[in-house]
């Protein structure tokens, strides 16, 4: 799965579960800041993720999200996972 795909993905998710408009999920915008995610919203987010992991690449795993900050941040960590 590309960076591009994964972003695609990862935007329908913001918008749909956490109701923000699409215009807002930018891969500059900061997760806390910008979209207003907490803790909370990334274990959401992670498990949301999981439904879309490529067949035969590992699950994602919450440890990712300890040290990203923005949307950008979160597709280069799953693609490196992923990779």
């Amino acid at each position: 799965m590309s960076k591009d795909e994964i972003f695609v993905k990862l935007r329908e998710i913001l918008v749909s579960v956490f109701e923000l408009e699409e215009s807002e999920v930018t891969p500059e915008a900061l997760l806390a800041d910008d979209l207003d995610l907490d803790s909370i919203d990334a274990i959401d987010l992670v498990v949301k993720m999981k439904e879309f992991t490529p067949e035969g690449k590992p699950a994602v795993d919450a440890s990712i999200f300890k040290e990203v900050k923005t949307v950008q941040d979160v597709v280069d960590a799953l693609a490196s996972v992923w990779a």
